[in-house]
């Protein structure tokens, strides 16, 4: 989306310096350049700066933005916002120096699209697992309430039929705040937004303006970025802490997940009104009376003002819980129960979140995004107790494999939930990006040592018949087709990590490559 405003920001007048209300609340510690200069926009890509903008230079986890200072101003840039003030800058240039560029960049974002958050529903969604099926999930309801919406999320950005990729679950702040600006211009009135981890650490989010936000869950993940699951925590903390008490929307409300361990401690101290959901006894959302089948979930639901039936095509006990968060938002929002109910049982299923890959042969193959060991653990789970239910019993089949570059804890967690659950496991390459795809798959394999899980050999092994063990084909494409190989009609397979990720990243580069339609390739070869 390119920058469709034509507008400036007067920097100085002859008595008051309109850039200290522009970054209202920062620690200005020196100003130094010219009066009256005008800015016609702001970018944070030095490649993106244009005559008369200005460069926010901010520290990536590879780049450090304060390097390409000195291109900004030979494209046009007339005002630097930085953190070091050992930059050397020319007399015409006006630099600002603040304690934290990203908080700057943001609060400055904010105010340059005029606040759009304030002028619509804002609801945001934290948490390890779960979120992407509860923006889904919402943006249903709230579609079913009335309300033209737009979501920011994981799989996509997307609004009033147009889609945008989506580089990050959580746009950078520039972008975000210029999204929601075109969203309120075309009349969108509520937003569901995923924060992820990243976001909240970054302060990509300051400056919006959340009417509610929800707690899903938090397990290990990101550890290489977080270091601890603590810090990791404190992170998804902010968004309640900080960012929903700092927001000025009068009704602002909080959803949590009861049952989590850390589901109380996100919302310490708050003083708003929270919805606890779970199954719990103090949970104001509740299910009761659940049947679960390969077709989907059904239950009573229980709120505080009343029960309902609930038919939902979303598969899997764990759903359950991102069925119990959506309708504690619905109502969080002032919904009623009717329309709350229409608008979970319309959706369909979530792109990549367990869905069935469809053949004529009838083989039960699933492709979900679980890259976590807790994800993997609760579609595993799920589906074991949907697979017992069947006559004859088949085997469970599971294709997996780590990210390079990425929270390497996680890796032989990974392989021992699969290795637990599974009878049959495919160890393979997810993203290898600059990593040495066999060094991940061998930090992978330990957890198979640890519970005592058998190597199986392709070549060696009657694969059809064998019962418990595990492969290592690195390329994934020959990991799916030997899996659905070596299945008997009433196998399952679970394609795992990716979901609804088209591509697959080598090094620095991004192939096409999707499990959906891998699978459906491996399946017509049969």
């Amino acid at each position: 989306m390119d920058n469709p405003i034509r507008k400036t920001v007067t920097f100085f007048d002859d008595e008051t310096m309109k850039l200290m209300r522009l970054l209202e609340g920062l620690r200005i510690k020196k100003i130094n350049g010219e009066r009256d200069r005008e800015i016609e926009g702001i970018a944070y890509h030095s490649h993106k700066v244009k005559q008369d903008y200005l460069f926010v230079a901010i520290r990536g986890l590879e780049r450090d933005g304060h390097r390409f200072i000195g291109e900004a101003v030979q494209r046009g840039a007339i005002a630097i916002l930085l953190e070091d003030d050992a930059v050397s800058l020319p007399p015409s240039v006006t630099s600002i120096l603040v304690g934290s560029t990203r908080e700057a960049l943001a609060e400055i974002s904010s105010k340059f699209y005029e606040h759009p958050s304030s002028q619509f529903r804002l609801i945001g969604i934290t948490g390890t697992n779960g979120k992407t099926t509860i923006t889904y999930l919402l943006e249903s309801i709230f579609k079913k309430a009335g309300e033209t919406v737009g979501v920011i999320g994981t799989i996509n950005y997307r609004y009033k039929n147009r889609i945008f990729p989506a580089p990050n679950t959580t746009p950078e702040s520039l972008d975000l705040q210029r999204m929601l600006w075109e969203m309120r211009k075309e009349g969108v009135s509520c937003v569901i937004l995923e924060v992820s981890s990243h976001a909240l650490e970054m302060a990509r989010v300051r400056g919006c303006q959340f009417d509610g936000v929800v707690f899903t869950n938090l397990s290990t993940e990101h550890l290489d970025y977080h270091k601890t699951l603590d810090r990791y925590f404190e992170s998804k903390r902010k968004l309640f802490s900080e960012y929903l008490v700092m927001s000025e929307k009068p009704k602002r409300f909080a959803v949590t997940n009861r049952d989590d361990p850390r589901g109380e401690e996100i919302i310490e101290g708050l003083s708003l009104p929270v919805l606890r959901y779970g199954f719990h006894p103090s949970s104001e959302v509740s299910v009761r009376e659940v049947m679960a089948s390969f077709e989907g979930l059904s239950c009573r639901v229980k709120t505080p003002h009343g029960e309902f039936p609930l038919r939902s095509k979303l598969i899997g006990r764990f759903n359950l819980y991102n069925l119990m968060a959506a309708v504690a938002t619905g109502i969080g929002a002032d919904l009623s129960l009717e329309v709350i109910r229409e608008g979970l049982e319309e959706v369909k299923g979530v792109p990549g979140r367990l869905e069935r890959v469809e053949n004529p042969k009838g083989v039960r193959v699933f492709v979900d995004y679980a890259h976590t060991p807790d994800a993997l653990k609760q579609v595993l789970t799920a589906l074991t107790e949907l697979h017992t239910r069947t006559e004859p019993k088949g085997r469970m089949i599971t294709v997996f494999g780590c990210g390079g570059d990425r929270d390497r804890v996680k890796r032989p967690l990974m392989a021992e939930v699969a290795g637990r659950l599974s009878d049959l496991v495919v160890l393979t390459s997810d993203n290898p990006r600059t990593e040495d795809p066999l060094a991940i798959i061998e930090e992978a394999e330990l957890g198979f040592h640890s519970i005592g899980v058998k190597k199986l050999h392709p070549h060696k092994n009657d694969l059809r018949n064998f019962t418990r063990g595990y492969l290592i084909i690195p390329d994934r494409r020959e990991a799916i087709r030997m899996a659905i190989q070596i299945a008997s009609p009433f196998d399952i397979i679970l394609i795992a990590g990716k979901g609804h990720e088209n591509y697959q990243i080598i090094g620095k580069e991004r192939f096409p490559f999707d499990d959906r339609i891998e699978a459906q390739k491996a399946l017509g070869e049969g």
